[in-house]
C-alpha cells in the first residue's frame, strides 16, 4: 500500500470516528471534509470506495445500531429514542430503521422481547444484528 493511500485511509478512519463518537449529533459533509482534511466532494468519494458506502448512509446505519440497543435495553418511547440517537423526525427515523432492519421499531422491540425470553442473549444479539 503506497503513502499516499495509508494517509488518505487515516484521513476517513479520523472522520467515521468522529461520526462514532458524535453520531447524535448534527453532522454534515462540510464538518466531516475539516476533520478529514479533504474538499468535500473528495471526502465524499473516498469515504464511500473507503468504506463501501456513503457517509451518510454509514451515520444512518450508525444510529439505527444505537437505536436497536435502546429498543432492546430500555423501555423508552420510540419518540425519545428516535430523537437521542440523532433523528430529526420520527418519519425518518421508522422508515430508515425499516430500510436497514427490515421491521419498525414497534416490531424490532416485540420481536426482540419475545426472543429474549426464549433464546440466550447471544443468539438474540447475532439474530437482531443489522444486515447492512
Amino acid at each position: 500500500m503506497s503513502r499516499a493511500t495509508e494517509d488518505s485511509n487515516r484521513r476517513m478512519l479520523r472522520a467515521r470516528d468522529a461520526m462514532d463518537r458524535a453520531y447524535a449529533d448534527p453532522l454534515d459533509i462540510p464538518a466531516l471534509a475539516r476533520i478529514a482534511h479533504v474538499s468535500e466532494a473528495h471526502f465524499n468519494r473516498t469515504f464511500r470506495a473507503t468504506f463501501g458506502e456513503t457517509p451518510h448512509r454509514y451515520l444512518q446505519r450508525r444510529r439505527v445500531e444505537r437505536a436497536m440497543s435502546l429498543l432492546r435495553d430500555s423501555d423508552r418511547s420510540i419518540t425519545d429514542i428516535c430523537f437521542a440517537v440523532g433523528f430529526g423526525s420520527t418519519g425518518t427515523f421508522s422508515r430508515t430503521f425499516r430500510d436497514i432492519v427490515g421491521h419498525s421499531p414497534r416490531e424490532y422491540r416485540k420481536r426482540t422481547a419475545a426472543a429474549r425470553a426464549a433464546v440466550p442473549t447471544c443468539f438474540t444479539m447475532a439474530w437482531t444484528r443489522p444486515a447492512n
